[in-house]
């Protein structure tokens, strides 16, 4: 994790610090090699069916994103935090994160030789006023045809267990893409574009963090 820098001498106007409520590595992994600085809080929220029941998939992914950061911000009084969820979206079917091994297979065998979307919601909650904005970010993934022995082999990883989808496409699984169509990072699980849009949807550059960070 990069620390967060303190604001530079006579900045006429502070950064405010960027907390992440997401213990994903994965989101950690692509801040930090960045250089964006960050703090990792985590969030009260519990996900519940009725909080998402009867909106489409990406709506889902947004409204989570939203509810997660909101909940990590509601006792903050400065700082801006980062929400996000990752949801994969096979025909109607959304996939979550796999149960057990079987679930994994179920999961992989209904990716093999199809193409899929994955769908990151990103939210940022200013705690002042609580002013939120979000967005959702599309990647259509396609997969090869799996075999049994590829399926198996993957299940027996420790990659399928806590990802959306069971799989990782900076893991094994990189195997099992064709090509994809759209931003590689929402795969992984952080669009790095659509959060410089929302940074700016609120004013700021997040250029001014790295270059920050650099500098301190």
């Amino acid at each position: 994790m990069t620390p967060a820098p303190s604001p530079a001498s006579g900045s006429a106007r502070p950064l405010p610090r960027l907390l992440l409520a997401s213990q994903s590595p994965r989101r950690k992994a692509i801040l930090a090699e960045l250089g964006v600085p960050f703090e990792v809080i985590r969030s009260p929220y519990q996900e519940r069916a009725e909080d998402v029941e009867h909106l489409t998939p990406v709506e889902q992914a947004g409204k989570l994103a939203s509810l997660k950061a909101f909940h990590a911000a509601k006792n903050l009084h400065d700082g801006l935090v980062i929400g996000a969820d990752t949801i994969v979206v096979v025909d109607e079917t959304i996939l979550g994160k796999p149960r057990d091994p079987d679930d994994a297979r179920r999961m992989l065998e209904s990716l093999s030789g199809r193409a899929h979307q994955v769908i990151t919601g990103l939210a940022l909650v200013d705690p002042v006023g609580l002013r939120t904005v979000s967005r959702a970010e599309i990647t259509k993934v396609f997969f090869k045809e799996l075999s049994d022995r590829e399926i198996r082999h993957y299940v027996n990883s420790p990659e399928p267990y806590d990802k959306a989808g069971a799989y990782a496409i900076q893991g094994l699984a990189a195997l099992f893409v064709e090509r994809i169509e759209g931003c590689y990072f929402n795969v992984v699980g952080f669009p790095i574009m659509a959060f410089s849009r929302l940074i700016k949807e609120l004013g700021h550059d997040l250029l001014d963090w790295i270059k920050e960070s650099r500098h301190a």
